[in-house]
């Protein structure tokens, strides 16, 4: 597929994937233990509703149940509600894993249909579990707690993102694959957005029973500003000033100045705790040893070899203008072989932009491509390039060899603020900065020009490239993007 591995079969190596204890604390346990992961007498299985049959578009059985996913700290056990679906005529190969459920979800059975209809026919499994905020799961005075000792200790044991949420898809797995009867080892598919996005993603790393992440508006890479740079967090507290004091229009309720207090631009992996980290005594130099704490646990960037072993699969949609993922110029620069799709304007709450393909088929595309080795392969990130003549600026998009794309999109912007942001949130790729590419067929190349604004100090610009995947008579319109890219257009 578009990214990397053969899942590796030994469990053996679980147990060694652990982060150390902050040297600064010696009470500090690891932040995620792969033998307590794996433990099955420690899962208090609470059955709400046994194995049954369920009718609808295809016949299943299911089964709900409550686990325990581990003891927060002595005492304090942590759980989440499990529903499992297997074909109603045999066992479960593998299954695609979800987080991002409600509590009400889990008080009736679910009909399948859509592209998990098509994975029960071909024997894949569903399973479903609850990676929210703890408000939403009656433990709203846990949560509270977790948040409080994290702040006060930076361990991240106490952190719902960094232990809570990875450590609820793993023990699913485990509750999951305890299931002998119904369950069969396989592949494992996860997805989702947000911190269901996220998450996935590290335990894409942690555990290796886990195959592929279709992961949407959720962090990638390790990027100054996520690593707690004290130079990097000065630029971006400079450049924000400056930018709100040349706001004149309505910015809504708390005016320009609520811009400088957004919650998540510059968060290491979500939420911004440095403000709070500091107030409570920590330094800069403890942010960034909880950050390096962390890096190796959540971004995928930092884990490419042992993914790439692995053989395993992945896919983003960051979103051009999404405040987890506030970092595409860094990350385009770094990691231009990421398999990104980006939908320009996108990311939560945003409008996109009024030329933005409709109606992609990605996930489903991707997660069928993953499953079932007689469905077709998606596309491979193109390289881009560009060439300056005067005021036009040629770019140039080239597919791998027998990977050729049926159409390119190419999109830009002019001066876009810096990474982590509020003009990054902000300021849009104007509507009539897009064109249709052409295909030069002598040279298999997807080419666009652009006259060059004369004023614009750089240029930022990416493109789309679509290619419809079929399989089974149905036709899933997929689109994958080229690496997002900056180039100056002033000076030396």
């Amino acid at each position: 597929m578009s990214v990397v591995v053969n899942a590796v079969s030994s469990l053996a190596l679980l147990a060694c994937v652990a982060a150390p204890a902050l040297a600064a604390d010696k009470r500090q346990i690891p932040v995620i233990d792969m033998q307590e992961m794996l433990d099955t007498s420690t899962l208090d299985v609470r059955v709400i509703k046994d194995w049954h049959a369920v009718d609808g578009p295809v016949a299943t059985k299911q089964k709900i149940i409550n686990i325990s996913v581990g003891h927060v700290w002595a005492g304090q056990d942590y759980r989440i509600p499990v529903r499992l679906v297997v074909p109603a005529d045999r066992k479960a190969q593998g299954f695609h894993l979800t987080g991002g459920h409600g509590l009400r979800d889990f008080q009736r059975d679910i009909r399948v249909n859509g592209v998990d209809q098509v994975l029960i026919e071909g024997g894949v499994g569903l399973v479903h579990t609850m990676v929210q905020t703890l408000n939403q799961s009656d433990q709203a005075k846990l949560g509270k707690q977790m948040d409080d000792r994290f702040i006060e200790t930076l361990n991240p044991r106490y952190s719902i993102q960094y232990w809570g949420w990875p450590a609820t898809l793993m023990r699913t797995i485990t509750a999951a694959y305890a299931e002998t009867e119904h369950f069969a080892k396989g592949k494992i598919a996860m997805s989702g957005g947000s911190k269901n996005g996220a998450t996935p993603s590290s335990v894409l790393i942690l555990d290796p029973r886990t195959t592929a992440v279709h992961a949407t508006v959720s962090p990638i890479w390790d990027s100054p500003l996520r690593m707690c740079d004290k130079a990097a967090w000065e630029e971006l507290r400079t450049f924000n000033q400056r930018y709100v004091e040349g706001i004149t229009d309505d910015t809504g309720k708390g005016g320009p100045e609520r811009l400088l207090r957004h919650p998540f631009l510059g968060g290491t992996f979500g939420p911004i705790y440095n403000r709070r980290a500091l107030a409570a005594g920590h330094s800069w130099a403890d942010l960034q040893r909880t950050a390096e704490l962390v890096a190796d646990h959540v971004f995928v960037t930092r884990n490419l070899k042992p993914l790439k072993t692995r053989d395993v699969d992945m896919f983003f949609h960051p979103g051009t203008h999404d405040f987890v993922c506030f970092d595409l110029a860094w990350g385009g620069r770094h990691h231009p072989r990421i398999p990104l799709y980006l939908q320009c304007n996108a990311g939560h709450g945003q409008k996109p932009h009024p030329a933005a393909e409709k109606h992609q088929a990605n996930k489903s595309a991707f997660l069928l491509s993953h499953f079932f080795d007689d469905a077709p392969e998606m596309l491979e990130t193109p390289a881009i390039s560009h060439q300056r003549s005067g005021d036009r600026l040629r770019i140039t998009v080239r597919c791998l060899p027998n990977t050729r794309s049926e159409s390119g999109r190419i999109w830009w912007m002019y001066d876009r603020g810096i990474d982590g942001s509020a003009a990054y949130l902000r300021d849009k790729f104007p509507n009539d900065q897009w064109s249709e590419m052409n295909w030069d067929d002598a040279k298999k190349v997807w080419t666009a020009e652009i006259e060059l604004k004369k004023s614009a100090s750089f240029i930022d610009f990416f493109s789309n490239q679509r290619k419809t995947f079929t399989y089974k008579s149905v036709e899933y319109p997929t689109y994958l993007s080229s690496p997002y890219t900056r180039v100056k257009l002033t000076g030396p």
